[in-house]
């Protein structure tokens, strides 16, 4: 049975537990984000196999991530309205069904067209999460469920590449979408189980805001990722790459103007954007999924290419910064809910920006292993300090019936982080190649192990190193913004304290 109490916190009002219900989502959460990082690895392999350059793969990745976050915006509408758990089994059925057609495609349009399958299935079942969060945790208990939700994000990311390594190199780029399969199969029966059915909302649907959305999106996304190879010029007649990236922002600025002036139901609800964390911390999450998604890139072709290192070898680079980031993502929760947001999220930036930058520095063909673990290791601390806290200051104050439009935006920005950032690396790789006298063919992708010969090693690498210099800069932007946090309403206090009004 399900009600809204007297505080709005929650809609259950038997005495369930509701740490299973969150266990089973956060499966089918799981891997719809290790698909977000684990082809980067696979990179050379499907760079070889599929006869692509690297733009088109960096696509693979692109495609998925604007088929994600462009529908997120109005399927966490769709959870209020047909219900979360409804929406969130159907997006699974689509995802694993997707994820096959991923392993079964022999040709790199075809792994493009599955992947916008994919990204529509996981635009579904993202937002039920946080939605379902919000409606069956009180708000005292809510900082650690969005905590462990926010783990989740943050290893899911970090695992991504070290699975898909393994897969690689055992069974084939293929099985990196295959496995999806069972655990999909077990994921849709937990969640079948476990999540509850929660009462439904009727709502409108602006259709006109999915479509600027979605268009102002994919015109601004083609226009940064395909500039590099167009020269910044002619595309074609009158269409060039400044007129497309021109025409996305004219398209999301009315897409802005809309949901400003309109008076139903908006797709973006701006009065959400009041809620000065709210805003925050939507800002931050852009800047750590957009540092997150492009850091694999340049990283995986260095270890396979540079080192000879091979898929499961590359992945396994980025162990410590799992192990460290699920070592701390405990301690991160449980001061999630009794230490201001600032703190925390100040020093999770500062982290992953420091290690970002020592990276960056030491990179060489020849850099000594125990650096690169270093830096990695910080990597995850830093990370355990940011996916968890931004997720819960994000929502903690807003109301239960403003769950499904609060998540809905909450995942379509940190979507478009992940998306801008995978253009942005491919478009900055490609263009500190050129600059340092390199190309990059098909036959240079090789996933068995070859190593670039000497004299093309260290310009490579070089180049390697410029592009991660873009990372610890849009951190700045998450940092700068963080320190707006205030104290969240509803905050824990600390045993044997009074608990403290928002500042």
């Amino acid at each position: 049975m399900t009600a809204t109490d007297a505080r709005g916190t929650t809609d259950r009002t038997d005495q369930t537990s509701p740490w299973p219900a969150l266990v089973a989502l956060c499966i089918g959460f799981f891997m719809i984000l290790v698909d977000t990082t684990i082809v980067t690895v696979a990179t050379p392999a499907i760079i070889e196999d599929l006869q692509a350059g690297v733009n088109e793969v960096v696509w693979v990745t692109s495609a998925y991530l604007l088929a994600y976050a462009v529908p997120v915006l109005i399927t966490g509408r769709l959870g209020d309205r047909y219900g979360p758990k409804n929406l969130y089994l159907v997006g699974l059925v689509v995802f694993t069904v997707a994820s096959l057609a991923c392993g079964l495609t022999s040709t790199i349009e075809g792994l493009i067209v599955a992947r916008v399958a994919q990204g529509l299935g996981a635009s579904m079942m993202t937002p039920q999460t946080m939605s379902v969060i919000t409606r069956i945790f009180p708000i005292e208990r809510r900082g650690s469920a969005m905590a462990l939700w926010g783990a989740t994000a943050g290893v899911a990311t970090l695992v991504g590449p070290i699975a898909g390594g393994v897969l690689v190199d055992t069974l084939g780029w293929e099985w990196i979408f295959f496995v999806n399969v069972p655990v999909g199969v077990v994921a849709f029966a937990l969640a079948w189980r476990l999540v509850p059915r929660l009462e439904t909302n009727d709502h409108r649907f602006d259709w006109l805001g999915v479509a600027l959305s979605g268009a102002g999106m994919f015109l601004l996304v083609f226009g940064i990722q395909e500039g590099e190879q167009y020269d910044w010029s002619t595309i074609v007649g009158p269409i060039t790459v400044w007129s497309l990236i021109v025409a996305g922002l004219v398209v999301l600025a009315l897409f802005v103007l809309w949901q400003a002036r309109n008076r139903d139901e908006p797709l973006v609800p701006l009065s959400l954007f009041a809620d000065r964390n709210f805003s925050v911390s939507n800002l931050a999450i852009t800047t750590v999924s957009f540092a997150f998604t492009a850091m694999g890139f340049p990283l995986m072709l260095w270890a396979q290419l540079v080192r000879g290192y091979s898929p499961t070898q590359a992945g396994l680079l980025l162990a410590p910064m799992a192990i460290t980031s699920i070592l701390a993502a405990p301690v991160a929760g449980r001061l999630t809910d009794r230490v201001h947001p600032r703190v925390l999220t100040l020093g999770g930036f500062a982290g992953l920006g420091v290690a970002l930058l020592v990276l960056q520095a030491v990179l060489t063909p020849d850099t000594p292993l125990w650096q690169l673990v270093a830096a990695f290791a910080l990597m995850g601390v830093g990370s355990s300090f940011l996916w968890g806290p931004l997720a819960t200051t994000a929502n903690r104050n807003l109301p239960p019936q403003r769950a499904g439009a609060g998540s809905g935006v909450y995942n379509a920005t940190r979507q478009v982080g992940a998306v801008l950032g995978s253009a942005a690396i491919a478009v900055l790789i490609d263009a500190r190649l050129a600059a340092n006298g390199l190309t990059f063919s098909p036959s240079e992708g090789s996933a068995g192990g070859g190593t670039l010969p000497a004299q093309v090693a260290e310009p490579f690498t070089e180049a390697m190193a410029q592009s991660l210099l873009l990372l610890p800069a849009v951190l700045l932007l998450g940092l700068l913004a963080v320190v707006f946090f205030e104290r969240p309403r509803h905050f824990a206090a600390r045993p044997g304290t009074e608990e403290t009004p928002a500042a």
